[in-house]
């Protein structure tokens, strides 16, 4: 099975789920986000790498760099490789000795590993394609002026996805994918995805 490397490209509070986070994956040489929610404390960790900068003491994430590095282990790279209910599975590639041995983890903890590890992240084609949300070019040009005069669709009181009509649906999805909504675009591509037969 071929792998599709991956880059972070945005990490955003979630407006929906206290406390959590949505961390967004591109694939590198394509058009598809692969959104993953995950908590405050991993995505601090990751940010904390991103942005270069040095907590007072180590995080978990640095620790295990640390204890890594002591033992002469070697984070080479990390493997998004299943999505089971909405749950992404995730596993670190290491070598050790000259022997690779694989290691099952969170998919939040392995993201925050590689930004340390300065290793590629990579997944497989049939997870982009039950969970990537697609963004064709004119949405990548328009991604500057993301600031739409358009008035939402749908009307202002709330209505649970289940109760929309799947062309509703659709049309929620392309509105939070010009604006950047991740985290409510993942949950109405699932909701899509189950009514089209797509279960995971």
């Amino acid at each position: 099975m071929n792998k599709i490397g991956l880059e972070i490209v945005g990490l955003s509070y979630s407006q929906t789920q206290s406390g959590a986070y949505a961390l967004v994956l591109a694939e590198q040489e394509g058009q598809r986000r692969l959104p993953i929610i995950i908590g405050g404390f991993e995505a601090q960790a990751i940010a904390i790498e991103l942005e270069d900068m040095t907590p007072s003491r180590p995080l978990t994430h640095d620790l295990i760099k640390s204890f890594a590095d002591s033992f002469e282990v070697k984070v080479i790279e990390v493997l998004i490789y299943n999505l089971i209910e909405g749950i992404f599975y995730a596993k670190l590639i290491c070598i050790k000795d000259g022997k690779k041995v694989e290691i099952d983890t969170r998919t939040s903890d392995a993201v925050a590993i590689a930004v340390r590890f300065k290793c590629p992240i990579f997944t497989y084609e049939f997870i982009l394609e039950d969970a990537g949300i697609v963004l064709d070019e004119e949405d990548e040009k328009s991604k500057p002026k993301v600031k739409s005069t358009k008035k939402p669709i749908q009307p202002k009181e709330k209505k649970g996805i289940d109760s929309l009509k799947l062309s509703e649906l659709k049309e929620k999805l392309q509105h939070a994918i010009e604006t950047e909504n991740y985290e409510e675009a993942s949950r109405l591509r699932d909701e899509i995805n189950k009514r089209n037969g797509k279960e995971n």
